[in-house]
Formats: structure tokens, sequence, C-alpha cells
């Protein structure tokens, strides 16, 4: 069996340099790692994970920490992490704190504990005092999206402007009955995101003079059934019926539009819809979005991650607070247009 001498004579490199290759550290050029590979794949030289970490402290293993994983947003961004951590040589495992509290304690006292994973990435979850002292203590650099995280590094989109760049859209048409399909409040105890988008949407309303209709304000979870049935609600009577919605969600979105159809209404020359993320369906839909760019976003973030796992100087690797903004945009497609003259 081929050893790591066999690969560095092969490749006419030194042992170390064919650690750091194989390993995805720096300091390798790109034209060296591809002949180390090269010579390690001619070989069949495999890297010994049990050594590795012997002499490194390092699994080359990132956690994740989410609340769901059955969700547009949230599996698209694991894809994207776990291809990314692929492409760098580290493997990906996840936590699913849809069990609840007890699960989630689980995860940070005990599986955490046991230090298979060298750096967390939280995405929707911000971590308790107490469970960011665990991460601390056992030196595991953390990195949040969704949200800022008190004592740790963030990368999140604004949802305050994010909720109010697309009710400024509908209201630049001339719509002036808006309603906004928002998540349940107190739906996300980690961020408050559904209220905060809410709040971008009022704040968009106040600054134009526009005041908003309480049975506008619809709730519902954050899934294309829920924001169906809301949305046939919204609209069953004709005679207080808004001419626009914001959606908080693009998934909300397109059930909204579904159920405009089901009513035998058009979109957008009854009411125009406008939504957050940028599904992969939104196109189909031909939705108007506000533009998260949720695969580059997960792809940034585990980048950074790494860069810092990177880092030679320990005090560097440790968690403090950070925000970094990630930037939206407002992507216009057939869902939205200027209010009927009638309306």
């Amino acid at each position: 069996m081929a050893g790591i001498e066999d690969v560095a004579k092969l490749a006419g490199v030194s042992t170390a340099t064919v650690s750091r290759a194989l390993t995805g550290k720096a300091h390798v050029s790109e034209k060296t790692r591809q002949k180390v590979e090269a010579a390690a794949a001619e070989l069949g030289y495999v890297a010994s994970h049990s050594a590795y970490t012997l002499a490194t402290g390092r699994n080359r293993n990132i956690g994740v920490i989410m609340p769901y994983v059955d969700r547009w947003f949230f599996s698209t961004m694991l894809e994207s992490m776990e291809s990314t951590l692929i492409e760098h040589g580290y493997d990906l495992t996840l936590y699913n704190l849809s069990g609840g509290r007890f699960q989630r304690d689980k995860i940070f006292k005990d599986f955490v504990g046991r230090k298979r994973v060298d750096a967390l990435i939280l995405v929707a979850v911000n971590p308790s005092s107490g469970e960011l002292e665990i991460l601390n203590r056992l030196q595991r650099p953390v990195l949040g999206i969704g949200g800022p995280i008190e004592g740790a590094r963030s990368l999140t989109m604004d949802d305050f402007n994010a909720g109010r760049l697309a009710t400024e859209h509908l209201i630049s048409l001339g719509h002036r009955k808006i309603a906004n399909l928002g998540g349940y409040s107190g739906s996300d105890l980690e961020f408050n995101q559904p209220n905060t988008r809410t709040l971008g949407h009022l704040a968009a309303l106040d600054d134009a003079g526009i005041t908003q209709i309480p049975e506008w304000k619809m709730e519902c979870d954050y899934t294309i059934p829920g924001a169906f049935f809301r949305t046939k609600q919204l609209l069953g009577d004709p005679r207080n019926a808004p001419t626009a919605i914001f959606c908080n969600s693009d998934e909300m979105a397109i059930g909204a539009i579904m159920a405009v159809k089901d009513l035998g209404l058009r979109v957008p020359q009854d009411i125009s819809i406008v939504g957050i993320d940028n599904h992969d369906l939104s196109e189909f839909f031909g939705l108007s979005t506000v533009n998260q760019r949720v695969r580059e976003q997960a792809k940034e973030a585990t980048m950074w991650l790494l860069e810092i796992l990177n880092e030679e100087d320990p005090a560097k690797r440790e968690n403090h607070f950070e925000l970094v903004e990630w930037p939206v945009s407002l992507m216009v497609r057939s869902s939205t247009a200027r209010p009927a003259v009638e309306a």
C-alpha cells in the first residue's frame, strides 16, 4: 500500500507539501495541489483520517445546526454548504433542531462536546449565552446566518429593509391597498424574522402615508399550502380586497398566486404579488421578489468559516461579535404591475 512518502516522490515534493495539499491548507499553489492529487490518485493513496486528527486535533468536519431541513431555504443552504466543504476536503455533520428543546440540549451539551466537529455554522439559530459558552470552552469557532449573534460572527441579510424594499416596489407602481402575508407572531423565537420583515413593510407604508388595514395583515406558516388558504380568506370579501400583497417569503407568494388564480382572478391584472428569497420556482411563476441569493450566501459563509479555521493565531479563531450584512436586490418579474384603473 502506498504511503505519503511514495506520493511525495512521485509528485516531486516534500511530504509536508503533500500533507498540506491533501488537507486543503493554504500556502500550496493550485498547480502543486493538482500534481499531488494526481500522484495520490495514481498510487491509490488515501490520507489517514485518524492520523491527521491525532497530529492536528482537527477532524476536517463542520457541524451545521438548523431548525428545519424540509423547507427550501434550509435545504438549499445545506446543499451549497456541503458542496463547498467537499470542495475543500471537509465533511459535514447536520444537526436538526426539529425535535424540540430536549434535542437541542443534547446537541449543544453532548454531541458537540464529543469534539467531532471543528466549527459550527448556525442557520437561523441564535445560541443562548450558555450554549455559546460551551462552544467557547471547546474552542469551536461559530458562524451564524440569519441574524446577529451576541458574541459570535454572523452573515445576514437585513430583513427589515428587505420588507421595506418589497413594499416600496408596490407603492412605486401606484398601489395603496396593500396587504401583508407574514409569519405567525413569535413563530421565530431565534431572530424574530417574520416580525422584522413585516415591520419593514409597515415602515414603507407609513413613509408613504398609507394606513395598514388590520384585516389585511394575515399570518400563516412559511409554506405554500398555508399561504394558499390564508389568501383565499383575505380575498373572500370583494368589497374590501387589496390590490397587492407583500408576502414574507416566496413560498408564501407562490401559494398566494395559486389562490388568486383559483378564485378566477388574474396576477397581476387584478392583484400584484411580491415575495422575498428568489426561490427556484419564482421565475416559473413570474414572481417579483427580493433576491437574497441563498446559495451564494451559504458559500460565502462557509468560506469565511474556513478562513477562520485556517488562522494560525489561536486568538484570531476565538468567537467575537462581528456582523456582515449580505446585500439583496429587487428582481421585477410579471407578478407585479400598476393597479387597475377601477381599483
